[in-house]
């Protein structure tokens, strides 16, 4: 499934119009309910072209969400090169913004990935998903691994344990930003500039500091006094 050599020989700006419009489709009605006859009547081309660029409705769709992953990879890029002298928690603070304003450039591609969640109908969803978890924490390995070769995190940290966390904490604060019903009184959704940086300040500090106090029963005075300065 995917592009076909039909379409990968049309003109950029045709193909353009062409994913703007299964974007617009998809983000609004999920999958099933999406109808090709709306595409091709906002696109403006023959119900068949659409079978001959892709094959079928699932053949646009795996094009549409390589589409989105190419973007998350360019804004990605430019965090990692942007970032690339700050420490961990930095570059992890700034992650997190990025992931806000790439939902704020792109909202019907993040609307897609949400109905994907919670719509178990999509074609090939646990592939899909899959794919973007396993791209995160290719994002975030490297991200931990630098973090603990300069200090910034323990030695003895469990890299893919933290990459998996970071991953789930970072996922579920952007949905948080877009799904009010997942904030869950942490005030995060829709929060303005000013007040979700606050939120993502508060995000690292769970995550420099913990959330142990003196008296948790989890670590002895010298293990407690070691896991405060991560």
């Amino acid at each position: 499934m995917g592009a076909r050599d039909t379409f990968k020989k049309l003109d950029e700006a045709k193909k353009s119009r062409i994913l703007d419009g299964a974007v617009e489709e998809f983000s609004r009605h999920g999958f099933r309910q999406a109808s090709l006859n709306r595409v091709v009547e906002r696109v403006g081309i023959a119900k068949g072209s659409i079978f001959q660029y892709f094959g079928s409705k699932e053949g646009l769709f795996t094009v549409i969400f390589d589409y989105a992953v190419e973007l998350v990879r360019q804004s990605l890029r430019q965090v990692k090169k942007e970032t690339c002298e700050e420490d961990f928690f930095g570059r992890i603070s700034e992650s997190l913004l990025a992931g806000i304003r790439f939902i704020e450039r792109h909202p019907r591609v993040y609307r897609i990935y949400l109905k994907m969640i919670f719509q178990e109908d999509f074609p090939l969803r646990a592939e899909f998903l899959q794919q973007v978890h396993l791209f995160s924490a290719e994002y975030l390995r490297p991200v931990v691994e630098a973090g603990i070769a300069s200090g910034d995190l323990l030695a003895d940290t469990d890299i893919e344990m933290s990459v998996f966390m970071l991953d789930a904490l970072m996922d579920r604060f952007l949905q948080a930003y877009c799904v009010s019903f997942l904030d869950a009184g942490a005030s995060i959704y829709k929060a303005p500039e000013g007040e979700l940086e606050k939120k993502v300040d508060q995000f690292i500090k769970l995550l420099r500091y913990g959330m142990g106090g003196p008296k948790s029963a989890e670590f002895g005075e010298g293990e407690h006094v070691r896991a405060r300065v991560l």
